[in-house]
Order: structure tokens, then C-alpha cells, then sequence
């Protein structure tokens, strides 16, 4: 609601300007610095003044007295040297509010492509992989909510170095075949992407005390990227499995795809072959013939001595088949997957993989007008690579549009690794964050942390409900442990480096996850217990007209309040426009804050008089729906009972 008028105020300068003056001016809406000057303030005259050289309170001036009257605006007022200080009409505000007068959205016909989570498929999911899919999968949410169109994309990179590791290990080290690893497979006693997790970390140590054994990666590569043999069988089973292992982490956090894209088709069905052929012919790569970089396809300009595309032993770089995807998303490069259904989620709606074997389904996936790449920032110069090929290719549109949505690393608070039974160096007890490395095997696998955040959730629910069935106070607490660890990871700007803490997250006070599911919970506990008490929920629009609005309205702290409360859709257009999940987290933090303070001002059952009381009752029940929408926007399930 407060955006829509936001919408229309800036509208209505924006054409009265551009007819009184001649000037296209954008009108941003700016906040008042205290309360009483109204709800929104215009600095437009200040932008005008230099272009018309007049004094900014004159131009004000001339605006206020000949805009026409904005729908929802009870005034407007000159303030200061030239601010235009712009007051609402509290009862038609409330009374649109409690008449669910629906947000206008920005839907423009556009697809938006958010690729994210993209985990290697060779060992289990980490702490860090989980501060990807909470952003990316929160962004989506909120691109959606403002009307976007988006898909989403979980790009599977089951052909690169990472999973040809783990195949060596299994080849070189334990001597095993594709039977064994099936074998393994079919075992109910093998976590298979723990046991992977281990032999990844072995076998990286391993080169590392043995750099003899660095041809096997290799060897193992053109194995897979040649698609047979044992070792490519072996490679496809362990990345098949592994993504299942995934896309069930994923999905405990909520977390669902559209399309799972995969490196093996990139190869398979020749984009990469496609992508470096126009490469070539537009001069974007060259073929190094002397130094240590003789043999390869380099790009120029990105270093002194280029970025590597195809290595001297012929196989390609990721960031090579990054490009021709990259291309692909965009629809520029004259192919497409082919796809058959993987899984379905609960709402019926279908996830889809890329094949090479052809098929008809019906399927088409890519062709965005805008790419939003989800990759941590160690991962930048990469990004750059990608969008450098694009220019070089003459695509500078795509180029533009194509966004690297980078976020920093998680680590794990010392506190947080002695629960989790990680040992640690009297060094790294002292410091305030320890890293984690997949290569070494140091850190926090994605479900042994939720399973530990459950755990202690559970003993809390238990200890508050033990009469309550234990299957629905084990859904509780993971409903609350899941809204724990989102929070935590999202409530941080993504240039910020994540110290994770258990405790900190599950705490039930203070900005956290629970701290808002509470809130929530207590709002809905109002009402139920007015009905506890032998009384009916009113009917707001029958006994709350726009004077009785306007009535209740005129004491300043509803006012604030209820417009605290309003401002849901303004703060997810806000941070979508910032590119940061963290502000829509902070303004459900404030919201809970300030139902909490409603909450304990007001004795909102007990109060006497009839019409002040179905107000209050009205404003629990709108702080309700306002933080199960704002919550469900960050991934948030509001339980039964805390």
C-alpha cells in the first residue's frame, strides 16, 4: 500500500514537471527525517533550481500549489529551503489496507534467470554452499513477489575437476570399478555423499604428498569429457547420486529448482563446440605458440598474459564452458538441451534435467533478458571471464545484464565448531572465525548442522509442549531450526563474512529467525484466544468504516505503527533494487519488534471500548498476515505453537 503511493506521488511530479518545466526528471521519494514532518518528503526543487536557477522554496512552492490533488495525499506542505513535506490520508489508508487493496507489481513481460546453489557434484553439501541457495532461492522469492517471471537454474557441473578427484579416488586408491560403486550405492549402511566427502579430502592429500599422481585428474578428465569407458560410468554415477543427496539437503531448506542444466551436455551436445568456434572466428581467443601458455586458446586482456580457455592437453577450462552457457541462458547460441522430468515437489510442479538422448518434452528453458549468476566472490574474476567473452563476442547487451551476484564466504564461530565435535588448534580457538576447506575436510556438512540445530530446537519444544504428540513437536522444531539457519545466513549483507554460531541463530531473542516466528505465533494466539473466551472475531470491514479509521489513526503511535507495517512490498522492491536479501531480513525483524511493543502497550482482549478494541484486533490480525507474507518471502514457515 505505502508503495503504490510511494508510485503515485513520484508519478505525479515526475508528469507534472515534465509539462510545466520541460524537464524529464526522475522524482525519487525520500523519508522524512522526523515522523511529524509527514510520511514522504520530495527534494525535487532542489534538483530543479539549477537548471530553472530559481530558489529551490520558490519552485516548491509553485508545485505544491498546482499538482493536482494525488490519491491517498491529504496535504502538502513547503518545509525547510525547498523540501516538500507530503502528508496521507490516514482513514482512506487504513481503509484501503483493511479492503486488501492489492500492490501494484512491476511484472514487465521480462525472464529473469537466477542460477544458484551449483554445488560440485562429488561430495556432501557444506555450510558454505548453504549461504548460496539462502540468497539465491530468497532472491527468487523476492523477484517474484514484485511479479517478475524467473527461472531457476542449478547448474550441474559433473564433468569438471572436482568430481574427476573423486573418481580417481575411487579408481587409483581404492581400486574399485563402477560395479563396486554401485555396490556402494545400493548399501543402506553408506551415506554415499559422506563417504565421498572423506575420499575427496584423501585424495587431495594424497596428490599433495604424491604430485606424481597428478595425471590421474587427467587422465580421468578426457575419461569423462569423452563420455566412455569405465571411468565416465563411474563419473556419471557419482554425480547422478550425489545430486540427489543435494537436491534433499536443498529441500529441507526449502529450496526448489526449475531446471537442473548439466556440464555433460554442454560437451555432449557440442555448445562448447558451437561457443568455440565463435570464439575463433570473432577473435576473441588466440592460439598461444610460445611461452608456458604454448598449446592453449587464451583470451587476451583480462592479465598480462591472458586467461586460458582450452588447456595445452586440449581440455577446457570451466570458465570456457561457463561461457557457451552463459551464451545459452541468453538464447544466443543456436541450441538447446534436450530434458527429461527429474522429481516433483509437493505443489505438483515438475523439476527438470538436461539429457543428451532426444526427446520431446515439450520443455523450453533459457532465453532471459537478464542472468543473475548467484557465486561467491572468490569466484569474481571467473565472472569476469565470462562477461569479457560475451563483449568480445560482440554481445554487450547480454554482457550488461549478466550479473554476478557474489557473496562472501561462510566460517563457523570456535564456539560453534566445539559443538559440532570439530578439533581445533589452541590457534584457531583464539580466532574469531574459523574457515572451512572441502579439499582438507575441515567443516560442517549442510545436514549434520540442520540435524544438530534440530536437536537443540527440539529440547526447547519438548521442554514447553511434552503433552504435544512428538511427530508434530519434531515438526515444529524444524520449522524453527530451518528458520534459524536462514535467517542467520541471510541477515548479513552478502559482502560480509559469516561467522556461524549455534546458539547465536537459534536464540529466541534478538535478531534471529525464531525471533520473528514468534512474533507471528503470538499475534495468531490472540485470536484464538479471544475465541477461547467465548468471543467471535469481528467482522473489520463491517464495524470499522474509514471515520472510525480516522479516528483511532489520529493517535500517532497506531499511526506509526500501521505504517511500519505497510511497508512490506516497499522494502522487498528496496532490496531487490540493492540486490540484498539482508534488507527484507532486517525490516521482518523490525516488524516483529514493533508488533512486540504493540503487544505489550495494549491490553488487546481486555480493552473496554468496543470500537478501540476491534482496531486492536485488526491491527494483530494485519501484523499477522504482514509477517507470514514477509516470512514466507525469506523462506520462513510460521509453526503451530513455540
Amino acid at each position: 500500500m505505502f508503495h503504490s503511493i510511494e508510485k503515485k506521488v513520484s508519478s505525479a511530479f515526475h508528469s507534472h514537471i515534465q509539462v510545466r518545466y520541460g524537464i524529464d526528471l526522475a522524482v525519487p521519494i525520500e523519508q522524512p527525517r522526523q515522523s511529524d514532518f509527514g510520511e514522504m518528503a520530495v527534494a525535487a526543487a532542489f534538483q530543479l533550481a539549477k537548471q530553472l536557477r530559481q530558489a529551490p522554496k520558490k519552485i516548491a512552492a509553485e508545485l505544491v500549489a498546482e499538482i493536482a490533488p494525488i490519491e491517498g495525499v491529504a496535504a502538502m506542505e513547503v518545509a525547510g529551503n525547498g523540501y516538500i513535506n507530503i502528508r496521507l490520508d490516514r482513514g482512506a489508508y487504513g481503509a484501503a489496507l483493511l479492503g486488501g487493496v492489492a500492490e501494484e507489481t512491476v511484472a514487465t513481460g521480462e525472464k529473469i534467470i537466477v542460477e544458484h546453489t551449483n554445488i560440485n557434484p562429488n561430495k556432501a553439501a557444506h555450510i558454505g554452499h548453504l549461504r548460496n541457495a539462502a540468497l539465491g532461492d530468497t532472491f527468487v522469492r523476492m523477484l517474484r513477489a514484485r511479479g517478475h517471471r524467473v527461472e531457476v537454474q542449478n547448474y550441474i557441473d559433473n564433468t569438471g575437476v572436482q568430481v574427476a578427484d573423486v573418481v580417481a579416488g575411487f579408481h587409483y586408491l581404492e581400486h574399485k570399478s563402477a560395479a563396486d560403486v554401485r555396490a556402494l550405492l545400493a548399501d543402506p549402511a553408506v551415506r554415499f555423499d559422506y563417504y565421498c566427502w572423506d575420499l575427496y579430502a584423501r585424495t587431495s592429500s594424497y596428490y599433495k604428498d604424491h604430485p606424481e599422481s597428478l595425471p590421474w585428474r587427467s587422465a580421468t578428465l578426457h575419461a569423462i569429457e569423452a563420455g566412455e569407458g569405465e571411468v565416465a560410468e563411474m563419473a556419471h554415477l557419482v554425480a547422478d547420486a550425489i545430486v540427489q543427496a543435494h537436491l534433499a539437503t536443498m529441500l529441507r531448506l526449502d529450496v526448489e529448482y526449475d531446471v537442473l542444466p548439466r556440464e555433460s551436455e554442454i560437451l555432449h551436445l557440442q555448445f562448447w563446440a558451437a561457443a568455440f568456434a565463435l570464439l575463433k572466428e570473432r577473435k576473441a581467443i588466440y592460439f598461444e605458440t610460445e611461452g608456458k601458455l604454448a598449446g592453449c586458446w587464451v583470451m587476451p586482456g583480462l592479465s598480462e598474459e591472458g586467461k586460458v580457455i582450452v588447456r595445452g592437453d586440449g581440455t577446457v577450462v570451466y570458465t570456457g564452458k561457463d561461457i557457451a552457457y552463459q551464451l545459452w541462458k541468453f538464447g544466443l547460441l543456436g541450441k538447446d538441451f534436450y530434458y527429461r522430468p527429474l522429481a516433483t515437489y509437493a505443489d505438483g510442479r515438475v523439476l527438470w534435467i538436461t539429457t543428451d538422448e532426444p526427446v520431446e518434452s515439450g520443455q523450453q528453458f533459457g532465453h532471459g533478458t537478464r542472468v543473475y549468476n548467484v557465486i561467491d566472490s572468490r569466484q569474481s574474476y571467473l565472472q569476469d571471464v565470462v562477461e569479457a567473452g560475451l563483449r568480445a563476442l560482440g554481445f554487450t547487451e547480454q554482457a550488461a545484464q549478466s550479473i554476478h551476484f557474489n557473496y562472501e564466504m561462510v566460517a563457523l564461530s570456535p564456539r560453534c565448531c566445539a559443538e559440532l565435535g570439530i578439533e581445533l588448534s589452541e590457534e584457531d580457538r583464539k580466532r574469531p572465525y574459523v574457515e572451512v576447506s572441502g579439499r582438507k575436510g575441515l567443516g560442517v556438512k549442510a545436514d549434520d548442522l540442520m540435524d544438530s540445530l534440530i536437536a537443540k530446537a527440539l529440547d526447547e519444544v519438548v521442554s514447553r509442549h511434552a503433552d504435544n504428540a512428538a511427530e508434530e513437536n519434531r515438526r515444529v522444531a524444524s520449522q524453527i531450526a530451518i528458520a534459524a539457519l536462514r535467517y542467520f545466513l541471510l541477515k548479513y549483507t552478502r559482502n560480509t563474512v559469516i561467522a556461524f554460531d549455534l546458539q547465536e541463530a537459534l536464540s529466541f531473542e534478538g535478531e534471529t529467525g525464531p525471533y520473528v516466528q514468534y512474533a507471528a505465533v503470538r499475534a495468531r494466539n490472540i485470536l484464538r484466544k479471544l475465541e477461547e473466551r467465548g468471543e467471535r472475531v469481528p467482522d473489520f470491514a463491517e464495524e470499522l468504516g474509514r471515520e472510525a479509521l480516522a479516528r483511532q489513526l489520529q493517535a500517532e503511535d497506531f499511526w506509526q505503527v500501521l505504517l511500519a507495517a505497510s511497508k512490506a512490498d516497499s522494502a522487498v522492491e528496496n532490496a531487490v533494487t540493492a540486490g540484498e536479501p539482508a534488507h527484507v531480513a532486517r525490516y521482518a525483524f523490525q516488524l516483529a519488534q514493533a508488533f512486540s511493543n504493540f503487544y505489550q502497550k495494549y491490553p488487546i482482549i481486555h480493552e473496554q471500548n468496543r470500537e478501540k478494541k476491534v482496531f486492536l484486533l485488526w491491527m494483530t490480525d494485519f501484523f499477522r498476515r504482514q509477517l507470514e507474507r514477509t516470512a514466507g518471502i525469506l523462506g520462513i514457515q510460521i509453526p503451530a505453537y513455540m
